[in-house]
């Protein structure tokens, strides 16, 4: 009887393994009804988490509080590229619907000769952007010359303008006056305001005294006061996107970005706080409302228009332009085409780094209604882009009334009604 009890127990361990061995190679955990590849409910694979926690690193929540790990090694950041099948319909616009004033040109150096402006006016042609304002921070004899480059030829004096820099080193006893006076005399060689103010203007700029050079410091009022005596706008650039300014881990949606460059990572044992500089450049547009300020990368709240509206609201002196931040504004395309209705009137194209192939990024966002599309910088955003739609008295506004309105420097004639 022993014996036959002996035999009878390792009959059964051995179809307990043999079935074991069994559902190991079969993907469907031995439920027939169950797909391949796990899109059952689940057969208890994974590793249990407690309600409301992530997943560790190298795993995906593939249940509810299930994760598991890929059964092949994960491909970088970088190297992910999926392709999308979606099949939606496409609208590619080459060039813009009206022409467009890029209020945010950065030329590349393209003002130094009549030939070098001939070749930049004819590459804005294809885009059908009428004019570029340079926000190179131009000064003294740089405008000379880049003026002379631009006029030398009638058919393109009307095809570009430029800002006016501000030196911001060694500001200190007697320093507005010599600023005010160089401004003067920047507006009288062609400048039509002053701009691109850098985002180092809060960063890292120093005074005499060698304290931070803040935005709203009171040494700088007197420009901010000949601007409004002149009647010319200020463009300025202050900070970073706030994710620059945040710990860098995986949880921070530009980690590939500022993995790249260096000099966009701002350790708040080195740099102000986000929020510090933004009080700061918010106070400045309040102690100087007669002055006409024109927000770059639309303040960098792109991605919390409600904040940017508030702030349309409490300043009217207060502009905004889009360059460089279409990355926000296309994956939000209800809540970017309300508020495009609501603040039309305050909101001005430009588009930061001249690249002409990139610039139809933004007449298929502003102009069409298409649906999850790349972005032209994968380091910018890993995510799709979707049309915004705007009608076309929105369009006008956004590609040049506004700029004209604003800038009364700028040629006014030959301008679509």
């Amino acid at each position: 009887m022993g014996r036959s009890l002996r035999h009878r127990a390792l009959c059964l361990l051995t179809s307990v393994l043999a079935a074991t061995t069994v559902l190991a190679q079969d993907p469907t955990g031995g439920r027939s009804g169950a797909p391949a590849g796990g899109r059952g409910q689940g057969g208890g694979r994974g590793m249990a988490i407690p309600a409301g926690e992530s997943c560790p690193p190298g795993m995906a929540e593939i249940r509810p509080r299930s994760c598991m790990a890929p059964q092949f090694p994960a491909p970088s950041i970088i190297d992910y590229r999926p392709h999308s099948t979606l099949v939606t319909p496409v609208h590619m616009v080459k060039s813009a619907k009206y022409p467009a004033i890029d209020y945010h040109g950065h030329p590349q150096g393209l003002l130094n000769s009549p030939e070098s402006v001939a070749g930049l006016v004819a590459q804005l042609d294809t885009l059908n952007v009428r004019l570029m304002v340079a926000a190179d921070n131009m000064s003294g004899d740089r405008i000379v010359r880049a003026m002379a480059a631009i006029n030398t030829n009638p058919k393109h004096k009307d095809r570009i303008r430029v800002l006016a820099g501000i030196d911001f080193r060694n500001v200190g006893p007697g320093w507005g006056e010599k600023a005010v006076a160089q401004l003067e005399a920047d507006v009288k060689a062609g400048a039509v305001g002053v701009g691109e103010i850098a985002k180092s203007l809060g960063l890292s700029i120093k005074k005499a005294d060698g304290t931070r050079l803040k935005i709203d410091d009171p040494d700088l009022d007197p420009v901010w006061d000949a601007c409004a005596r002149l009647g010319i706008p200020v463009f300025i650039h202050t900070a970073d996107p706030q994710e620059f300014f945040e710990a860098m881990d995986l949880n921070n949606e530009r980690w590939l970005e500022i993995a790249l460059f260096g000099d966009r990572r701002y350790p708040s044992d080195r740099f102000p706080k986000f929020e510090e500089l933004m009080a700061e450049r918010d106070n400045l547009f309040r102690k100087h409302p007669k002055t006409i300020f024109v927000a770059a990368h639309l303040g960098w709240h792109a991605n919390n228009l409600a904040r940017l509206g508030k702030m349309f609201d409490a300043m009217p002196n207060l502009y905004a332009e889009v360059g460089a931040v279409l990355y926000d504004i296309g994956r939000q395309p209800r809540g970017a085409h309300d508020f495009f209705l609501k603040y039309q009137d305050r909101i001005l194209f430009g588009k930061d780094a001249y690249y002409p192939e990139e610039y139809p990024y933004y007449w298929r966002v502003f102009e069409t209604a298409d649906e999850y599309f790349d972005y032209y910088r994968g380091y910018h955003a890993f995510w799709k882009l979707y049309g915004v739609d705007l009608p076309d008295a929105v369009l006008k506004k956004l590609y040049f009334q506004n700029a004209l309105r604003i800038t009364k420097a700028l040629p006014q004639g030959g301008w679509p009604k």
